[in-house]
């Protein structure tokens, strides 16, 4: 008999205003299920440098990968995983999936403006060098815990509202390359009331890479309000990956 596979490394990339922090329960239950999961810091510094950033954490893991994006991230993943053999899948949580040549910004000027559009402010990054970005992106703090975080308790949204990590202006306007997307099967989370990227919009991201959809009722935080359902999304993609489909009615 040919060897068994091991079972994929789930790499977990976060999005703008928050840190691997916000993949805690995800990541709580997904180690309870015996697997491997990564949860590496996303730099926010460009589309192109983070891509070669987690393009070199996929490369360090020996075996397959199930690649999940949040928010940004998702614009990260679509990127970085187009030439890496070892990612077996995608999953989007409410989630940019870039198609070649768009940005950040393509995708939501191109729906209704959501709440988080007055809801940033811009600041100075301090002594940078020339040619590097030198403004970044964040969230009101009062406006934070509706805008990114409504469905959470209060203690947890106003310590991230406090905790929350800029992303630089200039990741928004980077051009994807090809979307990963469309050579790997795709699933994704739709948070239906997100108020930081337009539901609509992650309805038409996900129908246009033809990915399997859940929908969730719940904020851009839904990783940390809902991880139940997110969790259940991952073992979908990770069982159809490898080709033990065993799901038991988890949708």
């Amino acid at each position: 008999m040919p060897p068994v596979p091991p079972p994929p490394t789930i790499v977990l990339v976060h999005g703008a205003f928050t840190d691997a922090s916000s993949w805690a329960g995800v990541t709580s239950l997904l180690q309870t299920a015996g697997s491997t999961v990564r949860a590496p810091a996303n730099p926010l510094r460009g589309l192109t440098q983070d891509a070669s950033y987690l393009r070199s954490v996929v490369r360090d893991i020996d075996g397959p990968v199930v690649l999940v994006g949040h928010g940004y991230g998702g614009a990260v993943i679509t990127h970085a995983a187009t030439d890496a053999d070892n990612v077996l899948a995608l999953c989007y949580v409410a989630a940019f999936g870039l198609d070649a040549g768009e940005c950040v910004l393509d995708i939501t000027s191109r729906f209704p403006p959501m709440p988080v559009a007055d809801a940033t402010f811009t600041a100075d990054f301090p002594g940078q060098l020339p040619g590097l970005p030198n403004s970044e992106l964040y969230i009101s703090e009062r406006r934070f815990p509706q805008v990114y975080a409504a469905d959470l308790p209060p203690h947890v949204k106003n310590v991230m509202a406090v905790a929350q990590r800029p992303i630089a202006h200039g990741a928004l306007t980077g051009r994807s390359g090809p979307p990963a997307w469309a050579s790997k099967p795709s699933w994704y989370a739709i948070a239906t009331a997100d108020r930081m990227l337009n539901p609509t919009a992650q309805r038409f991201m996900a129908q246009r890479m033809a990915a399997t959809e859940y929908l969730l009722d719940g904020s851009h935080a839904v990783a940390l309000s809902q991880p139940d359902a997110v969790v259940a999304m991952i073992r979908e993609a990770v069982e159809q990956g490898t080709g033990h489909d065993d799901r038991h009615g988890l949708r």
